[in-house]
Order: C-alpha cells, then sequence, then structure tokens
C-alpha cells in the first residue's frame, strides 16, 4: 500500500536539502566550535511505529522554538527503505503515540490544534487525529477536555481513549465542592473513563466508568481485553507501591487484579512503579517492568490459563539494567527490551518466554549506541532504531544484524561540522575498592602531556541512571565545557545503572559517603593522569547531581574552586516530606524520619554547611514538585547570610523540575559557564 499516494507533499526543510547536498558532496569539514545556540538547534528523533507491512515507519521530531516558547513535536513518515521521506503535521502540531491501522495506509495519533475555536477539535485540547492517502489530516475525536491516552483495535474497527473525569467524593464532598477554587489534600480526583468510538458508525460511548486512574493502557491483539495500570488516585504518590495490573475484558466489562498485595510483599521495595505494558501476539502472555528508585527493575510475565492467570518474573542477562521498551517480537515468544549495559543502551531478545521458563538471550542492536527507541513490524522481520553514537547525533536506523544496518535519516546535518570533544569510557578505583566508571570529554586537540586543564565534574541525577558513552550537547556542560577548553569528568558513581545489580543497590542506606567516595576517588584520579589542574576544578548537578554537589562541597571543601548546584536537595526529611514521590527517599534512607532519624540527618549536607568555601551557583524551578524550591533557597541562605561564601540564587518562576523553555534554558548554560569562567579561569564576571 502506496500510504503517502495522493497526500500532498511536504515542502522540503532546509535541513533536509541539507541531506540531499551532503549526499553527492565532499565529507563536511569540523570546522565549528560548539556554542551553547547549537544546544537549541538540535532535532530530537522519538515516538517510532513501523507499519504493520513493515514498508513504511512513522517517528517524531521535536526542535526548540524562541524566547519563552518550548519544544515542539511534529509527525514524520518515510518508507523503511530510506526513500519517500514526508512530513505530515506542521508548526508544532504533535505526533503522540503513532499507531498504523491493519492495512498500513493510516496513521493515529495525538495532536492538537488552536485556530481559536471554543469547540474541539480546533480549540487547541489534545484530540486523535489520522492521516492517510485520502483525506489527508483529519480529527478523529472531538472530545470537550481533550484526550490522554487511545488504542486502535487490531482490526481498524474501534479507538478506545481515554479521558479525564474530576470527581469530588469521601467525607466533606459537598463543602469542598462549594469551595472548588481551593486546594484539597485528598477527595477531588481526576480519574479516568475509557470510551469506545466506531470507526465505521461514528458512535461513541462509554464502556468503563471513570472510578480509578488509568496511567497506561494496552490493548490486546485479539481486541477482547485491555491491559491498565491503575491506582485510586492521580497524585503521583499512588504510583508508588498503590498501583496493580488490571485486566478489563472488553464483552463482560469485568476487571482481573494481577498484581495482589502479597505479590508486593515479595519484592525489595514495597515502592515500586508499575509500567510499560506489553501483550504478546497470541494475546494469551503480557509483559510490563517494575521499577524501583535504587534497586534494578524487574521483567515479569503474567499469561492466561483458562480463567486464571499465573504470574512469573523474567531473568535479565548478567550486568544488564532494563531501561525500558519492552516489547514482543512479531508473532514469536521473543521477549525484547531496551538493556544498559557500560555506559552503552542496547536492544536485547529473549527467547521462549513462556509457562514460566524462558530460552537464550541475544543482543538484536549492540556495540558502542545508545538506543533511544525501537519497534518492529507485525511479523518481527524488521527492526528499526533511533541511536546516537560518539560521533553522532539521534538518527533512524534499520538494524540488519548487529553489526550491519541502515541510516534512514539524518536529522542534524550541522553535527557533521562540528569540532567533536575527545569521549571516552575511563575507569577508577572508587569505594570499597570496586570499579567506578566514567565518561571523559577532553577538547578536540588534547594531547596527553599538554599539561592540566580547568576542570569540570559533572553528576548526573537520578540517581537510578547513569552518563551514557555518546555525543551530548545539553544544558548540564557535556560537549559544551570541553569545547570551552575544560576538561569534564561524569562520574557513574554507585547506585548508577548498567554496571550490575550488586553495585546500583549498594547505594541504599549509604547515601551522602559511598558515591561521595567514588566521585572524590574520581576527581583525585584525574589529578593524578595530569588532566585536571587541582587548584582550577569545579563540580556541577541537576536534581540528584544538584544533591551530589551539595554533598560534594560540603565534604571536601578545599577541593572545588566553584560549584553550580541545580535543584539539588538540602535536607532529607525535608525531601521527603514535600516532594511528589518520597518513595524515593525512602527506599535511600532505609525508613521513615521517625524511624532513621540519625540516617535522615547522616545523608543531608544541611548539618554540615559550615564546611563549605566554595563559590555556588544555585538553580531552582520556581515550581519544582520533585525538589521543591525551599531546599535551593536554604542553601542560598545559609551560604551567603551566615557562612558569607560567594553564590547566587536563580529562581525560573513557575518552572518544574526540569526547566521547559528555551529562555531559561540558554539563561542556565550562560550563568554556568559565566561562573567558571569567573572562578576557575579568573575572568571577570
Amino acid at each position: 500500500m502506496n500510504f503517502c499516494k495522493g497526500l500532498r507533499p511536504a515542502a522540503l526543510p532546509l535541513a533536509l536539502l541539507l541531506i540531499a547536498g551532503l549526499a553527492v558532496a565532499d565529507t563536511p569539514i569540523r570546522d565549528h566550535q560548539i556554542t551553547a545556540e547549537d544546544y537549541f538547534d538540535l532535532t530530537i528523533l522519538g515516538n517510532i511505529a513501523v507499519s504493520p507491512d513493515g514498508q513504511w515507519v512513522a517517528y517524531s521530531e521535536s526542535r526548540w522554538g524562541q524566547g519563552k516558547e518550548g519544544r515542539s513535536t511534529d509527525l514524520w513518515a518515510l518508507r523503511t527503505d530510506g526513500r519517500d521521506m514526508r512530513r505530515l503535521t506542521f508548526d508544532g502540531f504533535g505526533a503522540g503515540h503513532p499507531q498504523w491501522n491493519p492495512r498500513s495506509d493510516t496513521i493515529y495519533f495525538l495532536g492538537h490544534r488552536d485556530d481559536g475555536a471554543e469547540k474541539p477539535p480546533y480549540d487547541g485540547s489534545t484530540q486523535v487525529w489520522r492521516v492517510d492517502q485520502t483525506h489527508g489530516l483529519v480529527a478523529v475525536t472531538r472530545h470537550d477536555g481533550g484526550v490522554s491516552d487511545f488504542q486502535l483495535d487490531p482490526a481498524g474497527r474501534y479507538l478506545y481513549y481515554k479521558v479525564d473525569d474530576e470527581v469530588t467524593d469521601g467525607p466533606w464532598a459537598e463543602l469542598k465542592k462549594k469551595n472548588s477554587d481551593l486546594e484539597f489534600g485528598h477527595g477531588v480526583r481526576t480519574l479516568h473513563a475509557l470510551r469506545r468510538l466506531d470507526l465505521q458508525t461514528w458512535r461513541d460511548q462509554e464502556i468503563f466508568p471513570a472510578d480509578r486512574v488509568i496511567w497506561e493502557m494496552s490493548l490486546a491483539p485479539d481486541g477482547k481485553a485491555m491491559a491498565m495500570i491503575t491506582t485510586e488516585d492521580n497524585e503521583l504518590i499512588f504510583k508508588e507501591g498503590w498501583s496493580d495490573v488490571e485486566i478489563l475484558d472488553l464483552e463482560s466489562s469485568a476487571v482481573t487484579t494481577i498484581t495482589s498485595q502479597q505479590w508486593r510483599d515479595g519484592h525489595k521495595s514495597p515502592y515500586g512503579w508499575l509500567e510499560d505494558l506489553a501483550w504478546s501476539a497470541d494475546s494469551r502472555a503480557l509483559a510490563f517492568a517494575i521499577a524501583y528508585d535504587g534497586y534494578a527493575s524487574d521483567i515479569w510475565v503474567t499469561e492466561r490459563h483458562d480463567a486464571a492467570w499465573s504470574l512469573d518474573r523474567v531473568q535479565r542477562p548478567d550486568m544488564v539494567t532494563y531501561s525500558g521498551g519492552l516489547r514482543w517480537r512479531g508473532r514469536e515468544r521473543t521477549l525484547c527490551f531496551k538493556g544498559e549495559s557500560l555506559a552503552r543502551v542496547g536492544v536485547y531478545g529473549i527467547r521462549d518466554v513462556r509457562n514460566g521458563r524462558q530460552g537464550k538471550s541475544r543482543l538484536l542492536v549492540g556495540g558502542d549506541v545508545v538506543v533511544g527507541g525501537f519497534a518492529f513490524d507485525a511479523r518481527g522481520r524488521k527492526l528499526l532504531a533511533g541511536l546516537e553514537t560518539p560521533t553522532t547525533a539521534n538518527d533512524l536506523y534499520l538494524i540488519e544484524d548487529q553489526t550491519k544496518r541502515q541510516r534512514l535519516t539524518h536529522l542534524n546535518p550541522q553535527v557533521d561540522t562540528w569540532i567533536l570533544p575527545r569521549i571516552q569510557h575511563v575507569s577508577w578505583t572508587g569505594a570499597d575498592g570496586d570499579k567506578c566508571y566514567g565518561i571523559l570529554e577532553l577538547p578536540h586537540d588534547y594531547q596527553v602531556g599538554d599539561g592540566p586543564l580547568p576542570t569540570i565534574i559533572e553528576l548526573h541525577g537520578g540517581p537510578t541512571s547513569s552518563t551514557k558513552y555518546r555525543l551530548r550537547l545539553w544544558i548540564y556542560g557535556r560537549a559544551l565545557m570541553a569545547s570551552n577548553g575544560y576538561a569534564l569528568l561524569s562520574p557513574n558513581y554507585h547506585g548508577s545503572t548498567g554496571y550490575g545489580d550488586t553495585f546500583l543497590e549498594k547505594l541504599i542506606g549509604r547515601e551522602n559517603e559511598i558515591e561521595v567516595t567514588d566521585i572524590t576517588a574520581g576527581t583525585r584520579w584525574l589529578i593524578e593522569q595530569g588532566i585536571a589542574d587541582p587548584e582550577r576544578i569545579g563540580v556541577m548537578g541537576w536534581s540528584n547531581g544538584g544533591y551530589l554537589t551539595n554533598c560534594m562541597i560540603v565534604a571536601e571543601p578545599d577541593l572545588f574552586a566553584a560549584a553550580s548546584s541545580g535543584a539539588g536537595v538540602l535536607d532529607m526529611a525535608i525531601q521527603w516530606a514535600t516532594e511528589d514521590t518520597p518513595g524515593h527517599v525512602i527506599n535511600y534512607v532505609q525508613g521513615l524520619p521517625w524511624q532513621q532519624a540519625e540516617h535522615y540527618q547522616k545523608s543531608s549536607p544541611l548539618y554540615h554547611l559550615d564546611r563549605v568555601k566554595t563559590p555556588t551557583l544555585i538553580h531552582v524551578g520556581g515550581r519544582d514538585p520533585r525538589v521543591p524550591p525551599a531546599h535551593s533557597r536554604a542553601l542560598y541562605r545559609g551560604l551567603k547570610h551566615y557562612l558569607g561564601v560567594d553564590c547566587e540564587l536563580i529562581v525560573y518562576p513557575g518552572e518544574p523540575h526540569g526547566l521547559t523553555t528555551h529562555e531559561n534554558r540558554l539563561a542556565k548554560i550562560t550563568w554556568d559557564l559565566a561562573w567558571f569562567e569567573k572562578y576557575l579561569l579568573g575572568k571577570e564576571d
């Protein structure tokens, strides 16, 4: 089926014209020094969906706007042989959750269009849209308040979609309704109803009432059941141990709960997050993952046996951390996922997962790559993935085998002209005598023996995360610092993913101790190598990286000459009391504040803040729910008013945990560069 037949060809943007030019031109010369503005010229790949017949792939491209604008996203498609690239939406229309119909000639997706109308679909609300070869772009739903998720029936007859419904109930419900402009701690919830739209008759009906929150849903391939991850309330805290995997029978409306409290009682933490629902092609097995703060994620499979459902844990390959993307390969019982190992992210497949047993694991996409997303066609024969490497930004590839892949896009041709940093995966001895790893970036022309450099220690967030072995220009230092003459080391300290479960889980009960030792050892190793100038070392991070920045300037007041602390915790008791995911703190501190008072204090930089000498730049979003601004304001108060340490506090009004606008992200980069130039390079502000 020719998906693009009849569609008006999209005007090719400059990036695509450059691709055509590069195909015949000489190899570009790398003569462009990376700047802060280059970050905002990057195109981000996402939402990969392969047509059932394997002939087409849909995907999204996201780009930054200007000023107070954030990223906007549009939908694209091209043949899986790399021909016929088409832009399907414009002006940040959106490209959420693209799904193909069974004939491979229509794509359904979540998008929004604001033409100033009072009613949907042109009022800016998110609706389900479709684009095909006959009608072009068409609104499918027109629901007041918008649509938050959908699933297309495998036969293409029905569209199931989820809508919000605010409910006020429980004690004091009537008084709360009368004072609806106020905020209440509980009793006012946004629940979800499930509706079904007949795509032939256009009959639209509610098939499941709004009596729970549906965080995720997945329709079985036979169209008979909907798997859901649900909670009783829409506060994020309810996903931490109070969520369930449920299966809704679409014929009888009966609901089966798969994950009982007894099942959770055997876990390493009661605060796990359920995610990544994936049905097998025969609709008899449902895979899902449970993720934790501080512990390795696990994969589970529930299988239907007549009226009962079994539940078994799937074993991951050694030294591989689950990293999302759970799906079955075609009609096989091969369960695939993204797995992280040694700062790389590949695609792994576990064969013959059935009846509580599993076959051998196989690496489907490997090497020095970081996989962002991947998808198969209906038969599982074609695998497409978004890849990043140490020298290229994200692009879409057709994967033929582990060593052979075809690059289908060239989303960021300007990167071919960048003078790239030298990127290495390095190691040193950290806490407990364990080998620690990290990513080292050096100026492109730096050679051993050139002498020590001003150095930035960049600390990743999470902490259940890591810094990957890839080219990455972003607002937290990578690529840009090396371009400005600094060495940059990003340690994957204890608690980081990709180095085995034991290394990951050693951080439990030892925050502000074991990882501080790792980071200190890595910094001193860099000095011993003759790379870092011991008088000109800065430290920076955001979120858990901001917390660790606070820890480091307390623990090593003479090691760091400058610091940039972004959205960092200062006091663990305040963090437990005010953040939206307190299970994070409970896991690491191993209890509640009244159970582990001494441990809460030990893991908090606040109680030894008088040790700090380091000039510190402090960033925080004004409406950050994850690490509320109280921490940053307390750090600023302590340093400026009571300790006399040079510092600046920057609050980004209205911003959440991550900065969302071009203007604010550029300000963050600009301030960091200026701060380190003053205190590490001696330049005047």
